[in-house]
């Protein structure tokens, strides 16, 4: 059985915007490996659409190592994205689900293959919610945003998790891995 991972970046305040954060070289080979080692990844509309930049540096690479191989990276692995507005991804290597995303999640992990990455926040949010994720990797930034979009603003249950490993970077961000416990949710 395949494993759900959710994936993201996070301020130390909560906020979760790709647009903030200390990208270097070592956070680009961090998500690389992890999507070097990936099935798929889910994305939501909006994270869709802010990834879709990566495509321009397949066109033109930039030069920096970490960022070209990162483009060819995200390029390669399959995405499969959950929208009710988008009509076509643009994107050889994605398609739009047909499925809602719990039941194609289900789906996904009785297949064989590498395993499953969720990469938006509105996807873990409700995969978080019905209890369908089997690792959390939530990547801490030394930095406090002030405003932004807090990622665990919308979660319905308490959830447990047991830290399993983690890693620091030069940079001081902290990527920390866990796993729900038996005791996952408990009703609020």
């Amino acid at each position: 059985m395949r494993k759900v991972i959710a994936a993201i970046n996070m301020t130390l305040d909560g906020i979760c915007d790709h647009t903030v954060g200390l990208v270097d070289e070592e956070l680009h080979q961090h998500y690389s490996d992890l999507i070097n080692n990936a099935g798929v990844i889910l994305y939501g509309r909006t994270t869709y659409q802010l990834m879709q930049f990566w495509q321009t540096l397949l066109k033109n690479p930039s030069g920096e190592q970490s960022m070209d191989n990162f483009a060819v990276a995200i390029d390669k692995i399959p995405k499969l994205v959950f929208s009710n507005t988008l009509k076509d991804t643009n994107w050889d290597s994605a398609k739009l689900s047909n499925q809602p995303l719990n039941t194609k999640v289900m789906e996904l992990k009785q297949q064989s293959g590498n395993d499953i990455l969720v990469g938006s926040r509105s996807l873990i949010i409700q995969l978080l919610n019905n209890n369908l994720i089997d690792e959390f990797q939530i990547c801490i930034h030394p930095i406090i945003e002030g405003k932004g979009l807090s990622l665990f603003d919308q979660i319905t249950n308490r959830i447990v998790f047991k830290l399993t490993k983690s890693k620091i970077l030069h940079s001081g961000v902290t990527v920390f891995y866990y796993e729900p416990t038996p005791e996952k949710i408990t009703n609020r």
